[in-house]
């Protein structure tokens, strides 16, 4: 029976393990998995001339809330400088920093400019697709340049750096969220006639829609019954043969289907003109990005504008991927072999060793069964005479 002070101790260590909810450990081989596809994300956006940034953690809340950032204040953990007394902000978004990088610290570098990043977020609540609140964020910016090349750049290296993992069965679902709002502005509807259309449109409310009438029912009806495979959907919204803003952002759609469909043929294309919902800051074509055996988006970006202190405004284009979504989609991680080196084994034979076999783990005691040792510690080998054996 285990005494009062084991009985302390055990509590102290549950108190100690205990993590709140959103986050968790990443030990072992999860936490050497995750870090390898950060790894090969990067250098993969970076063979496209991506060159890495890595801006800080927390920095100024205010600097967290410009533009796009405005959206997401409330998922953003805050925390008072000391030295300062301003209030500071945990990143829950990492391009929202490349957009403060590339409107200061870069703002005279050469466009378009190219930046690549991963690293850690922090969120204040999970959702019910993503329940953790600390995960890994990698991608790339493109800003200082707009048009149907920057838009495919992009979607070429998001797709083909997931492709280069394994991941096959690569699905994109396209979205012009600004759509919406200019066949608002050229129907001029209300605000409570806006305010019923946006919520309908992306609670898919076909009931709703369908008691529209006029000219601006029949388009919302066209838009809502759009949502499906790309060529069909591009069909459907030729068809309406819009004018202004709107006709061109769906040509523009047109011309993006067939440029990414020519470049990317094993690429699954569908299309959903009324989804919104985390598309809100774009200026013009969003994707989302899903795997066959993934349950939600893996990662997600599109076209939208960074804001100069001078208030001028710069397009851009982005991706971001998010670690958890991804890993999910993944094979499991593989134990990789480790080769053990017995106590005594000389320092040039160990280092031998290491070179060839790449992992090691020296014994600093002598063992009875030097191979029971090897199995104890989790190796794959044992160095005998300058041989790797399997134990």
């Amino acid at each position: 029976m285990a005494g009062p002070k084991n009985k302390v101790a055990g509590n102290a260590y549950a108190r100690q393990a205990l993590l709140p909810e959103g986050f968790r450990d990443q030990i072992g081989l999860g936490a050497e998995h995750e870090a390898n596809i950060v790894r090969k994300l990067v250098d993969h956006f970076m063979s496209y001339g991506y060159d890495r940034v890595s801006p800080p953690l927390i920095e100024f809340e205010d600097s967290l809330l410009v533009g796009p950032g405005a959206e997401r204040g409330e998922q953003m953990f805050r925390v008072m400088d000391p030295d300062t007394q301003r209030v500071m902000g945990v990143r829950s978004d990492m391009t929202i920093q490349l957009s403060r990088l590339a409107t200061t610290r870069l703002a005279d570098a050469p466009r378009p400019l190219r930046m690549a990043y991963a690293g850690n977020v922090l969120r204040t609540k999970g959702s019910q697709i993503r329940p953790t609140r600390q995960f890994n964020q990698a991608g790339v910016e493109l800003v200082g340049e707009v048009g149907l090349e920057a838009e495919l750049e992009v979607i070429t290296v998001a797709v083909t750096a997931l492709q280069a993992l394994g991941i096959k069965d690569i699905s994109l679902d396209l979205t012009v969220a600004p759509i919406i709002r200019h066949l608002i502005e050229a129907f001029d509807l209300s605000d409570d006639e806006a305010e019923t259309v946006v919520e309908a449109l992306d609670a898919k409310d076909a009931g709703t829609i369908a008691r529209m009438e006029g000219a601006a029912g029949d388009v919302f009806k066209t838009l809502l019954s759009a949502s499906g495979l790309a060529d069909t959907a591009i069909m459907k919204l030729t068809g309406l043969a819009l004018k202004g803003e709107a006709g061109e952002m769906i040509t523009h759609l047109a011309e993006l289907v067939s440029a990414i469909t020519t470049r990317l043929p094993d690429v699954n294309l569908t299309i959903d003109p009324c989804e919104s919902r985390g598309f809100e800051y774009k200026s013009g074509v969003g994707f989302a990005v899903f795997a066959a055996r993934g349950n939600s988006e893996i990662g997600r970006g599109g076209q939208y504008c960074v804001t100069h202190p001078d208030g001028r405004k710069e397009p851009a284009t982005g991706f971001s991927v998010y670690l958890d979504s991804l890993i999910s989609v993944l094979p499991e991680p593989a134990a990789t072999d480790k080769v053990f080196i017995p106590y005594g084994t000389s320092a040039s034979d160990a280092e031998a060793a290491r070179k060839v076999h790449g992992r090691t783990l020296q014994g600093l005691t002598e063992a009875a069964d030097p191979h029971k040792e090897a199995r104890r510690l989790g190796c794959s080998h044992i160095l005998i005479e300058g041989e790797a054996e399997a134990v």
